[in-house]
């Protein structure tokens, strides 16, 4: 893309992101903070004391120093980035959070709690230790580097949830995302990579009625190991073949339109609190559920997964099957297309000849620069309608398959064209949108919200009026 569509993107990524770890510090009158002193670079002695206000929320001059650390640990870069800049992304955050209570929106302790365990396992991958992570924060005892924590992480939520409220309700005409392309200088409109349009054909190996069952037995001695006293949290982390979830114990907190597969929902919606599941079957292998709380429409729940073996028998059988795919489509019995709707094992892509849709983009279109890695090696160097040779690949753990891949179309770099590139230009013309919803948005609230700006910050200059000059 050529400038201004990447200063679009990037303006509209700034505004939107909010790093639960920058987010947050705890909610309280600044009349009762008192100033910590911190030792300088240059020798000198600085007072860390409230530098801002917005509403109910302060900002300490640490904690700009604490964005600058948060951002270079995660291997982000800061030098082009100046405290006044960072400062008015902290204002943002809180003015965001501020209003999200204003507006009552609700963020509830389950799921702060669910995040909690999330974060706090990765962390604890990451560092090594949870003794490392409280460290890490300076807190001297797990209590309270939960408690504090869980303000950062509700901080975090109300902000993206108030970010939500606001794009969310934006919406686009194709009569106002004509305009907006007429609006782009010429030189100016974005150039667009090599795009694929790809089709695959699926083989799964069959599982044998035996080693399905010797899953569920085992599942079956896990459920009767639990209700004899075991913890199920600690099964789901020994033995789950989940990945998502096993480092939390199985934990999972879903509502009736949390995007689980329905064999999963359905079960989960069919037990009381406190009971556990027979082993059941979906796509991903057989699961038992234990429901830990029920409340009103939200279900917390922790669940183990085991998959059944496949056999090398099987792999062999379904390899010789797939094989015969791809030579019948060479010799030409079938089309790919037809062989993905009379053979495929995968249901989702059967229906349409095998094609692929883009998750990123709803469209059928892969640009080449931005697919997975492994995506990628698979159909770069196929010529349109050339098929691959059979690719093993391992979906979950224990779970492999076969797939035929195959370039039904290719759409060379380009630039941007109002009737075939659309989709991209609706999704460029809405974040415009988008944007401009936002900068209406905080002119708005930081004149109705208290906001006071201390000491030599006043003299920043801010993208946004915080100093309602």
């Amino acid at each position: 893309m050529k400038f201004i569509n990447y200063r679009i993107a990037l303006t509209f990524f700034l505004l939107l992101f909010t790093n639960f770890i920058l987010s947050a510090q705890e909610i309280i009158n600044d009349s009762v903070v008192a100033p910590v002193i911190k030792k300088q670079t240059t020798g000198k002695l600085k007072i860390d004391g409230v530098i801002a206000t917005v509403g109910d929320y302060i900002i300490l001059d640490s904690d700009i120093d604490k964005s600058f650390l948060e951002i270079s640990a995660q291997g982000g870069s800061v030098k082009d980035i100046s405290r006044c800049q960072m400062l008015g992304k902290l204002l943002e955050d809180k003015l965001y959070a501020h209003q999200a209570i204003q507006d009552s929106i609700v963020v509830t302790d389950s799921e702060i709690k669910g995040m909690m365990e999330e974060r706090v396992s990765y962390m604890v991958q990451q560092i090594g230790s949870l003794e490392k992570v409280i460290q890490y924060y300076k807190k001297d005892t797990e209590e309270e580097f939960r408690s504090y924590f869980s303000d950062i992480l509700k901080e975090g939520k109300l902000t993206s949830e108030m970010q939500k409220k606001i794009v969310d309700a934006v919406e686009i005409t194709p009569e106002e995302v004509r305009n907006y392309f007429k609006t782009i200088p010429k030189d100016d409109l974005p150039l667009f990579g090599v795009e694929l349009e790809v089709a695959q054909i699926i083989v799964e190996p069959k599982v044998s009625e035996a080693d399905k069952q010797k899953v569920i037995d085992r599942l079956n001695g896990f459920k009767k190991e639990i209700e004899e006293g075991s913890s199920f949290s600690t099964k789901a982390v020994l033995y789950s073949q989940d990945p998502g979830s096993r480092a939390t114990g199985g934990y999972y907190k879903m509502n009736r339109k949390t995007p689980f597969v329905k064999e999963f929902k359905e079960v989960a919606f069919s037990l009381a609190e406190g009971e556990i599941s027979a082993p059941f079957e979906t796509t991903f292998g057989y699961h038992i559920i234990y429901v830990e709380k029920i409340r009103g429409q939200e279900v917390e729940l922790r669940h183990i997964l085991l998959a059944p073996s496949v056999t090398e028998a099987a792999l062999t059988e379904a390899r010789e099957k797939i094989t015969l795919i791809k030579k019948r489509i060479q010799d030409k019995e079938l089309t790919f297309a037809q062989a993905a709707r009379t053979l495929s094992d995968e249901k989702e892509t059967r229906a349409n000849g095998g094609a692929l849709i883009n998750p990123k983009t709803q469209d059928t279109r892969f640009e080449l620069t931005k697919m997975d890695p492994a995506f990628y090696s698979q159909v770069s160097n196929l010529k349109a309608n050339q098929v691959s040779d059979p690719i093993l690949e391992e979906v979950e753990e224990g779970k492999k398959k076969f797939k035929l891949v195959t370039v039904t179309n290719r759409i060379d770099e380009h630039t941007a064209d109002y009737g075939k590139d659309f989709i991209k230009i609706k999704d460029l013309a809405l974040k415009s949108k988008q944007i401009t919803a936002i900068g209406k948005w905080f002119d708005e609230k930081i004149k109705e919200t208290y906001i006071k700006i201390i000491g030599e910050y006043r003299d920043c200059d801010f993208t946004n009026n915080w100093l309602k000059k």
